[in-house]
């Protein structure tokens, strides 16, 4: 499977946004952008339209883990759907059971959630789901696998990736039993609000 391997934290620098929750420090100590002699980090808002449309979907697409093609493709589909792209696009993002697992609190990071999935951990309704893209509906069921609660990331679930603060309306934990419901579809507000979708629509309808 491609995966982009590249530092986030050397990402989130060159978005100037925090794709990841241990990016938030680095930001705070080196806001410029990643590479030589790149001493400030220039006023996007004084950039082309182009590159600020770029740099808006370079940051939802790297947030969420998506390579490019994958992102491309997921943006034509949000076309065809009815409704606006820009708010069913990042619901598709929502759904996808690598963000469902993170949103649950079961994983720091979309990233480990990723890896998690990945490596086979959870069943979908009953059969074991290993595709982080698959995108969750109401009605499924994403439970952990009866052999790994024995694994140690599981046994020291509370140390490395605390309960969330507030679930998302549209999911129900049971974090005991490792497992989440998906009891709605998400809407456009349980995605991150300093998103501007309208300018990812716009850059790929150049």
């Amino acid at each position: 499977m491609a995966r982009d391997r590249s530092s986030i934290v050397k990402q989130s620098r060159r978005e100037g946004y925090a794709l990841h929750p241990k990016a938030h420090k680095a930001l705070v100590k080196r806001s410029a952008l990643p590479g030589q002699n790149n001493s400030a980090r220039p006023n996007i808002g004084r950039g082309s339209q182009y590159s600020i449309q770029l740099r808006e979907k370079q940051k939802v697409k790297r947030l969420y883990g998506l390579l490019e093609k994958q992102f491309r493709k997921m943006m034509q589909e949000a076309n065809r759907t009815p409704g606006q792209s820009g708010e069913t696009l990042l619901i598709m993002l929502e759904q996808r059971a690598d963000n469902v697992v993170y949103r649950s609190g079961f994983a720091p990071s979309r990233r480990a959630s990723r890896q998690l999935v990945t490596h086979g951990h959870f069943e979908l309704n009953g059969r074991r789901v290993d595709i982080p893209s698959i995108r969750l509906v109401p009605g499924d069921k994403l439970t952990l696998r009866a052999r790994s609660f024995k694994s140690e990331y599981f046994k020291n679930l509370d140390d490395i990736s605390p309960a969330p603060a507030e679930i998302p309306s549209w999911l129900k934990v049971d974090r005991k039993k490792v497992e989440v419901s998906v009891n709605a579809l998400p809407s456009r507000d349980d995605a991150e609000t300093d998103i501007n979708e309208q300018l990812i629509v716009e850059y790929y309808s150049r």
